[in-house]
């Protein structure tokens, strides 16, 4: 347990901390470390320096920060942090519906765009056992575009609740993402927000909501992955909001 976990535990307050580094970063950090190194031992302390900017931001990149996950069974967390860019009524993935998958129906899809200044460390919408992960090479066009969902480098997640409600969810790669990267495998059982993979560097995450779940977000929103609710399932009533 962390101590920002026994804090909360004893019902204490907690004080702001650096956020861990993921170890899928640490490699790229310490290589960028060593190139600095390198440069500076051969005097070429310009191109050190920039190397010291790239090293800080790959740090950065690959923060792992704690979230305080929502604990309504029926909540629908972020997967992903970043801002809501689409919000459709659409056929779900064919990799991850029919059968023993999602309903072979339009289903709400709400769409979050992670870009190379957001965490991108990706989590479960809820607690359940991951039933399917399907990875399917594709194009890197960016994940702002709707055919992204179709045309782009994805993994599907399906995750079944234990009263048989399914979610599914997809890692998208963008125009400078080159690999997604699993934490979970098939037949693991997850908790609402939990780590289950990440995706380099600037990406989108889609989510399939159950038939009868209305969004709680809106068009521009900002999401925190593991703490934003995006819907509570079963619930029809869609969110109303104001940009201003």
């Amino acid at each position: 347990m962390t101590e920002h976990e026994k804090a909360v535990a004893a019902g204490e307050g907690v004080k702001w901390a650096w956020p861990a580094v993921h170890p899928e970063g640490r490699k790229f950090a310490l290589i960028s470390a060593a190139v600095v190194a390198a440069f500076w031992v051969i005097g070429w302390t310009f191109i050190s320096w920039l190397f010291v900017g790239l090293t800080i931001w790959i740090l950065a990149f690959f923060r792992d920060p704690i979230r305080s996950v929502p604990q309504d069974p029926n909540a629908i967390v972020a997967p992903a942090d970043g801002m809501v860019t689409l919000i459709q009524t659409v056929m779900p993935p064919k990799e991850i519906s029919g059968g023993d998958g999602l309903a072979e129906e339009p289903v709400v899809r709400v769409s979050i765009f992670m870009s190379v200044f957001d965490v991108h460390i990706n989590r479960s919408p809820i607690a359940g056992i991951v039933r399917k992960i399907e990875y399917i090479p594709g194009k890197f066009l960016n994940a702002d575009l709707d055919k992204a969902s179709e045309d782009n480098e994805r993994q599907h997640f399906l995750v079944e609740r234990a009263d048989g409600v399914k979610i599914g969810f997809t890692q998208i790669a963008g125009l400078v993402a080159r690999r997604i990267v699993p934490f979970s495998k098939v037949g693991d059982t997850v908790t609402a927000g939990e780590r289950v993979g990440l995706i380099r560097f600037g990406s989108r995450v889609d989510v399939y909501f159950p038939k009868g779940t209305a969004p709680k977000v809106a068009l521009g929103q900002r999401c925190v992955a593991g703490e934003t609710i995006l819907g509570v399932i079963g619930d029809s009533a869609a969110a109303v909001a104001i940009t201003q």
